[in-house]
């Protein structure tokens, strides 16, 4: 008796795709179980603002990092372009939440510094980051799937 999902085998060998596909995709950024156990604890409780300011900056230098690997000449994307030029405008997409990200991440921190900025509207603020990253990690996994998965037709 099956009780899990069955697991499919992929279709194309590993040897058979392109050098980005073959590596890890980077995963996003930092510790975000732990911003979101940071931002479970209740407002009231003593250095809840700090603990959200700790938990923030590895998110920030993580997705810095992601945003490293994945652009640029030598990058992911790339490389990605180089084997699926189908897919710019994905890529494109993907880019530019790189640079809201990066502000929003900017932003946040900042704020977060402020004494005088709400622990409510840091709150919402996160989850809206959360949000934000949820989205963007599931583009761009829709953006590799579609490269590597699809198919683009042939025999009936």
């Amino acid at each position: 008796m099956v009780t899990g999902p069955i697991q499919q085998p992929s279709t194309v060998t590993a040897a058979g795709r392109p050098p980005a596909a073959r590596q890890p995709w980077p995963t996003l950024p930092g510790d975000m179980p732990a911003l979101v156990r940071a931002l479970a604890v209740p407002m009231g409780q003593p250095y809840w603002r700090e603990h959200l300011i700790h938990h923030l900056g590895p998110v920030r230098q993580g997705f810095a990092e992601h945003v490293r690997v994945t652009e640029g000449p030598t990058g992911l994307y790339a490389e990605l372009l180089r084997q699926e030029p189908r897919l710019d405008r994905g890529v494109r997409q993907l880019t530019r939440e790189h640079a809201l990200i990066v502000a929003a991440l900017a932003a946040l921190q900042q704020a977060a510094a402020l004494p005088e900025v709400a622990a409510e509207e840091l709150r919402a603020r996160v989850g809206e980051l959360l949000r934000a990253l949820h989205r963007h990690r599931q583009r761009g996994a829709d953006l590799l799937w579609e490269a590597y998965q699809a198919d683009l037709g042939g025999e009936d």
